[in-house]
């Protein structure tokens, strides 16, 4: 048996979490959550301890835009172990403006499946 403590970012109450695992023939299971006020807190423990993700958020070069940078994100949740693989794909990315907020910038990032897109609109210079 093993404990993890988290603080949850479920919401905003930043809730410390305890999460107790055990070890099984299928490897780690959660056996129990306690500290959390909602239910997104025990949600949020499983996944962390289990399989964490990440939404990575970034900037990319912009050619004839009203703006030299725009800001991207990943569309979803990213394994927290293809994070620096997928800043290293937006190196030296540069798109044309104008661009809309959820233009693919990238997609399939660092093969995840998961796009990179605009979160921000640039309009033609």
């Amino acid at each position: 048996m093993s404990i993890r403590e988290l603080t949850c970012i479920g919401c905003p109450l930043g809730c410390a979490l305890t999460v107790t695992l055990e070890e099984t023939a299928n490897g780690v299971e959660v056996t129990d959550v306690t500290g959390n006020t909602c239910p997104k807190g025990a949600i949020y423990a499983r996944k962390e301890v289990t399989n964490p993700t990440r939404i990575v958020t970034s900037t990319v070069r912009v050619s004839g835009g009203t703006a030299a940078m725009v800001n991207v994100k990943t569309a979803s949740d990213i394994p927290k172990s293809k994070i620096f693989d997928c800043v290293e794909a937006l190196k030296g990315v540069e798109i044309a403006a104008p661009v809309q907020i959820g233009d693919v910038v990238l997609a399939n990032v660092a093969g995840t499946g998961v796009n990179i897109i605009a979160a921000r609109s640039i309009a033609k210079n």
